[in-house]
């Protein structure tokens, strides 16, 4: 019943709003997308969560499963037009059929709630449900977050680049 009501919420909201819908063109890795926007190229990160790196664990997975959800597919966005320091496009992407690929993620054990930029309740309370169930990456004993990973990536370059 719940999904019935927001499917036709969005309906709804999307007819008065005129939401628009944009083709996924490619899949940089778990957060980032491509989108067809008029007729240019937009890299779009996904807002609220963090996914693991390409070379850390349950990266790829994460990769996998936003191309299943949304590559070749139309997508709407829900933001406030905001950019990162890299310029991308910060939001959340949802299916014609209502499902919020952001939070699938994060449902899944395939992403983080990235509390650094997010406060948002529904993002923390699902990965604690998947924590809980031990889903995805919360399968491993010690995951490690794609932040300390980019951080001790960082710290290695930096000790492996002093000159001796």
């Amino acid at each position: 019943m719940m999904k019935k009501s927001f499917l036709l919420f969005l309906l709804i909201f999307c007819s008065f709003a005129f939401c628009q819908t944009y083709k996924v063109i490619g899949i940089k890795d778990g957060d980032t997308v491509s989108l067809l926007m008029d007729g240019k190229e937009q890299t779009v990160r996904l807002a609220h969560i963090d996914c693991p790196e390409k070379k850390q664990p349950y990266g790829t997975k994460a990769k996998d499963m936003i191309s299943v959800l949304c590559f070749g597919k139309m997508v709407s966005l829900k933001g406030d037009g905001k950019r990162d320091r890299n310029g991308r496009l910060i939001a959340e992407l949802l299916l014609p059929n209502g499902i919020n690929v952001n939070k699938t993620l994060v449902k899944a054990g395939l992403a983080w709630h990235f509390k650094k930029y997010s406060k948002d309740e529904i993002y923390a309370q699902l990965e604690i449900e998947a924590r809980n169930k031990k889903v995805g990456l919360w399968k491993d004993k010690t995951p490690v977050s794609p932040w300390n990973w980019r951080k001790m990536k960082k710290e290695e370059k930096a000790i492996n680049s002093v000159a001796f």
